[in-house]
């Protein structure tokens, strides 16, 4: 593992932690849409280095761990950084907006900024090997990353459990976008991929325009 990812596991750690054990400290940096509504704008990068519990913490380390020096290697410690820091903001701003009605809601988690890595990894090798802890048949990156796409959709319709579906969802769509934008030969190279990577978004576009979502 990498210095620097290494260092950004290990303050997750730090900051999760302090968090299960200080309630005021939780409180005052997760996601919340009536704090964000009350221009505690902070709380967009703040919440991305809580979790709820040790699981949650675990499972998202543990990706990050899988992928971050995947891409990493590719693009190099400062691009990395950017896609994940970006990604953290943009799937927190995407929950946000998505859920600007609804005072109540919270959420914490580092889901976004990891699934923006790991949609970066599958866009810079489409044809790695990935598989579901509880689903292990693997299968190449590029189809993992549609199927996942379309069950965060279904989770945010949904809603059947406490999963931050929406920041997945936009997190990764934020990752993927930033990568082809930092290497736009990838648009020519990769053509087919990034069209069908797309039909999620499609699919998203449509749910919201329904009123579905």
């Amino acid at each position: 593992m990498s210095i620097p990812l290494l260092i950004l596991i290990i303050f997750n750690v730090l900051i999760s932690y302090k968090g299960f054990s200080e309630t005021r400290f939780f409180e005052r940096y997760k996601f919340s849409v009536l704090a964000l509504q009350q221009q505690q704008y902070y709380r967009l990068f703040s919440s991305g280095f809580l979790h709820i519990d040790t699981t949650h913490l675990i499972f998202n380390m543990f990706a990050l761990y899988i992928f971050g020096d995947v891409v990493i290697q590719t693009t190099g410690v400062f691009i990395f950084v950017l896609i994940y820091m970006l990604s953290l903001l943009a799937g927190n701003y995407f929950t946000y907006i998505n859920h600007k009605n609804e005072p109540s809601y919270s959420a914490v988690g580092a889901s976004g900024a990891v699934s923006g890595v790991v949609y970066s990894s599958i866009l810079l090798f489409p044809q790695m090997q990935l598989a579901l802890i509880f689903f292990p048949i693997p299968m190449p990156g590029y189809v993992f990353g549609i199927l996942y796409l379309l069950y965060t959709l279904f989770g945010m319709k949904s809603r059947r459990d406490n999963i931050g579906h929406t920041a997945h969802f936009g997190g990764a769509v934020s990752g993927f976008m930033i990568t082809l934008f930092i290497f736009p030969s990838l648009v020519y190279m990769q053509t087919n991929l990034i069209l069908l990577m797309l039909i999620p978004l499609v699919v998203y576009l449509v749910m919201k325009r329904n009123g579905n979502l």
